[in-house]
C-alpha cells in the first residue's frame, strides 16, 4: 500500500490531498484567514477507506506544513478540532 499526500493551494485556499495506490481516498480543504493562518474548514475521506487513519494523516499533514511554513491553524471543521484537541503535540500550532 503506498499513501502519499499532496498539497495544492493558491493565496486563497488550499486543499491536502491523500492517495492510496494512485486512488484519491481523502480531502481536506482549508482557506487562508491571513498570511500566517489558516481555517481548516472540510475534512472528508473516501467510505471505503475508513478506520485506516487517513482523517487524522491529513490533519497531521496539516499541522506539518503549518510548522514549517510557521503559521497557525484554526480548525473550524469538526474532525480537525477534534483531532488537535486529543493531540497534545498538535496544540502548538493553534
Amino acid at each position: 500500500m503506498s499513501i502519499n499526500i499532496r498539497l495544492e493551494a493558491n493565496e486563497k485556499k488550499g486543499a491536502f490531498h491523500l492517495e492510496e495506490d494512485g486512488m484519491e481516498r481523502g480531502l481536506m480543504t482549508f482557506v487562508w484567514a491571513s498570511t500566517d493562518k489558516i481555517i481548516i474548514d472540510h475534512t472528508e475521506v473516501d467510505p471505503t477507506s475508513g478506520g485506516k487513519g487517513f482523517g487524522k494523516m491529513l490533519v497531521e499533514a496539516a499541522v506539518t506544513t503549518a510548522r514549517e511554513k510557521g503559521i497557525k491553524i484554526i480548525p473550524l471543521c469538526p474532525f480537525a478540532k477534534k483531532i488537535i484537541e486529543k493531540t497534545p503535540e498538535f496544540q502548538d500550532v493553534l
